[in-house]
């Protein structure tokens, strides 16, 4: 996708400056891309923080359910093109220093480092709700579609905005994920046009599960996150994977398979316990990840 140097994402460590993480509630971390001035468009530094959030997510037990969000009137506005995840070197290059950062090898590079951004969310155990604030485009539209919910304000709205860039549509996951959501044949047509779908429009595709107004969209995300919390961490982690594998388990015996496995798998953790025998006397579940 990118011709130029790969070196900025290869050789520049995280800053933690475009991306912010809050604690709003037990078990809940609310990653917000900081860039508001560029409608947190993605350029290499946030592509860094970004990977190095998850990272940090991923390793953390007190974690039950990812919220992300867009600092300002935007979600993500996709790559910056004033600003893009590589740029050319300050000091003078070598003919050869000039070619390696042209060649594809280093445009493959960096398309990994942003494609790789998607199965980090969807491999995450903590299910991560995508709390769309404003305009999702190419990148934030790919970063919507692979959280696990996506609830959006009324101003959001989505494009796949690569094509209307002189590249193709299908890009960092959007061509696999977005039919398995809205179908093919409207998926398509997304692709194929760019064209922005509106809040309203979103939900009744199936794209975004619901419509809040605009400022209570994080209020709204942290509902469903309480929802998802209350019930056992490995019985929410297990959802989540066996619901993303079953979209590429090839029959329905396969799926029952993988289903009927992870059921008898669960039956043995002391939360499965805990949470019947809470049930039954009728009090708040105290889970212990065990």
């Amino acid at each position: 996708m990118l011709t130029d140097s790969d070196a900025y994402l290869r050789d520049t460590p995280a800053s933690g400056k475009t991306v912010r993480m809050e604690r709003p509630a037990p078990g809940v971390r609310l990653l917000t891309l900081d860039r508001p001035h560029r409608l947190n468009a993605m350029s290499g530094e946030l592509i860094k923080d970004l990977h190095a959030a998850l990272d940090e997510v991923a390793v953390d037990d007190e974690c039950r359910v990812l919220i992300i969000t867009g600092a300002g009137r935007a979600f993500c506005a996709g790559l910056d093109l004033h600003d893009p995840p590589v740029r050319e070197a300050t000091a003078p290059a070598s003919p050869q220093q000039e070619a390696r950062r042209r060649s594809p090898q280093a445009g493959l590079h960096v398309q990994q480092a942003i494609a790789a951004l998607v199965p980090k969310l969807r491999n995450l155990r903590q299910p991560v709700i995508a709390a769309v604030n404003g305009p999702a485009a190419g990148g934030g539209f790919a970063l919507a579609l692979a959280c696990d919910v996506r609830i959006a304000a009324a101003s959001a709205k989505f494009n796949a905005a690569f094509v209307r860039i002189g590249l193709s549509g299908c890009d960092i996951g959007v061509s696999w994920l977005l039919p398995r959501l809205i179908g093919a044949g409207r998926s398509h047509e997304l692709l194929l046009t760019g064209r922005f779908v509106e809040a309203e429009e979103a939900e009744r595709i199936g794209l975004v599960n619901r419509v809040v107004d605009d400022g209570q969209v994080v209020r709204a995300a942290l509902e469903t996150a309480e929802l998802i919390c209350a019930n056992s961490p490995m019985g929410v982690w297990m959802t989540k994977e066996v619901a993303w594998s079953q979209l590429e388990v090839a029959s329905l015996q396969a799926g029952i398979d993988l289903e009927n496995r992870t059921q008898v798998l669960i039956s043995y953790t002391r939360d499965h316990t805990e949470q019947i025998t809470s049930f039954l006397e009728r009090r708040t579940p105290r889970y212990t990840d065990s």
